[in-house]
């Protein structure tokens, strides 16, 4: 059976290490999909889920706040600033966060509040479509 190593990483900590028969994440122009053997590669990601088929058959799931992908024909390196494992998604949490990003939104006073408020409602908009994902699995 083909794999590919797959490593995911936050700014605090290792999230995924292991062996994967595939993983699918959000690049800046769409879902990349990714298989051993792959192309090399190395290009921006957008906010969103990181899903990981693993060499047994399970499945992972990592919400990525954007970041950096690099692929080799055997390893898959994801790298994060925050990266948070589907088990630990809270959405009560993100739920409170974006409501305060939306407060902070309506009440920008410059364009640099007003940018740094709409990137955090991606990011959490992205969160909860991921937490979602998740949960369906």
């Amino acid at each position: 059976m083909n794999t590919i190593h797959v490593d995911v990483v936050s700014a605090e900590e290792s999230i995924f290490s292991g062996e994967a028969r595939f993983v699918a994440l959000p690049g800046e122009s769409g879902e990349l999909g990714i298989y051993p053997r792959h192309t090399p590669l190395i290009t921006r990601i957008k906010a969103g889920s990181v899903r990981i088929e693993t060499a047994d058959g399970g499945e992972e799931f990592v919400f990525v706040a954007g970041g950096i992908l690099e692929v080799q024909p055997d390893c898959v390196t994801v790298l994060s600033d925050t990266a948070i494992r589907g088990k630990d998604l809270d959405e009560e949490k993100a739920n409170a966060a974006k409501q305060a990003a939306q407060e902070a939104l309506r009440n920008a006073k410059s364009e640099v509040d007003l940018a740094s408020a709409q990137a955090e409602l991606t990011v959490l908009a992205a969160q909860l479509a991921a937490l979602r994902k998740y949960r369906k699995k």
